[in-house]
């Protein structure tokens, strides 16, 4: 096998794991797929909070809000992964780590003054 310094991390990676690296993108895929949905449903002023987005404060302000949806999140997998609780509003734990991570990507598009452009 080539040496790690030789190829470049994708091609590392889906050269030593093919099927892990393949999940992964199929995962993003669907992950993009449910964000396009939502976004037909909700609008980009559901994180944005009815604001530009131009102004720190602004920002900010969205920021904390996708903080508190993504601290419910790891409260819901406290519950169901940690504590071994059951789920009784229909939302799988994959559904959960789904979300936790769709939420992570759109904090990023905030931060860049992206969101909704």
């Amino acid at each position: 096998m080539e040496k790690k310094e030789t190829l470049n991390p994708i091609e590392y990676c889906e050269k030593t794991y093919p099927e892990m690296t393949s999940e992964f993108k199929k995962i993003m895929e669907e992950q993009y797929l449910l964000f396009c949905k939502k976004q037909m449903n909700y609008g980009p002023s559901n994180i944005s909070g009815g604001t530009s987005l131009r102004t720190e404060e602004d920002v900010k302000f969205s920021l904390m809000g996708l903080f508190f949806r993504m601290n419910d999140k790891v409260q819901r997998l406290k519950q169901l992964v940690v504590l071994g609780n059951d789920d009784t509003v229909g939302e799988s734990i994959s559904d959960t780590y789904q979300d936790l991570s769709v939420y992570g990507i759109i904090a990023q598009i905030v931060k860049r003054q992206k969101w909704g452009q």
